[in-house]
């Protein structure tokens, strides 16, 4: 079994900086290297969207919205994936969800929120 558990998440001021823990738990032993993982977020009232993805080689990829505020990272030895968010907005304001996932699996975790106001 595989569990994805996220943390880091609160109440920010506008221009305030979180850092996003997604923890990967398994009953078997499991190497973050060989998935593709992400963070995702869905504001109320809003679709999920994808915000920062890394892949197996260590390519990243942001959403335009984020692009140079935020930075996804790997640790495979504490298996563990991050978001640096930084210069945080109103319309960041959502919850953030954990993504894991190769051929023929794909897990999620739980999510924490994320919100931003003065």
């Amino acid at each position: 079994q595989v569990q994805l558990v996220e943390s880091g998440g609160g109440l920010v001021q506008p221009g305030g900086s979180l850092r996003l823990s997604c923890a990967v738990s398994a009953t078997s032993a499991l190497s973050l290297s060989t998935y593709t993982m992400g963070w995702y977020r869905q504001a109320s009232g809003k679709q999920r969207e994808l915000v920062a993805r890394i892949v197996s080689g260590g390519y990243t990829n942001y959403a335009d919205s984020v692009k140079g505020r935020f930075a996804i990272s790997r640790d495979d030895t504490k298996n563990t994936l991050y978001l640096q968010i930084d210069n945080l907005k109103p319309e960041d304001t959502a919850v953030y969800y954990c993504n894991m996932a190769r051929v023929g699996q794909n897990y999620w975790g739980q999510g924490t929120q994320v919100t931003v106001s003065s």
